[in-house]
């Protein structure tokens, strides 16, 4: 059976509030789970200490179990020094769209045509 450490949403509509659970990864969001580990509460100031709340504890003993947490969960496990997550870049992600960069070389091409033109009409 592969375990996540992932969150379950709760709270109502606009007001989100998560919980840090351990789950089957087969099971539903927020659905079954086997242990609760935590809390995030994106509604509260980034600096405020009740904003992520974890269990390092139980963690430390699950991911020796072989339980993998998910990518949002290790940015809250980094910061609180309980796991090492790696950064990640991804260059190509920042590039323009094919359309955009279509448009951008039509752009560049009026650009250059309207040069050539006026340097020809100064001629």
């Amino acid at each position: 059976m592969a375990l996540k450490i992932r969150l379950a949403r709760g709270g109502s509509k606009k007001r989100p509030y998560y919980h840090v659970v351990l789950a089957d990864a087969r099971s539903p969001r927020d659905g079954r789970f086997l242990e609760s580990l935590g809390s995030w509460n994106p509604m509260l100031a980034k600096d405020d200490e009740k904003r992520v709340q974890l269990n390092a504890e139980r963690i430390k003993h699950w991911i020796e179990q072989g339980a993998q947490p998910t990518d949002r969960v290790l940015r809250f496990l980094n910061e609180a020094g309980v796991a090492k997550r790696e950064v990640k870049n991804n260059p190509v992600k920042a590039k323009p769209g094919k359309r955009a960069q279509e448009r951008a070389a039509e752009k560049a091409q009026k650009v250059a045509d309207a040069a050539a033109a006026a340097a020809d009409a100064a001629e």
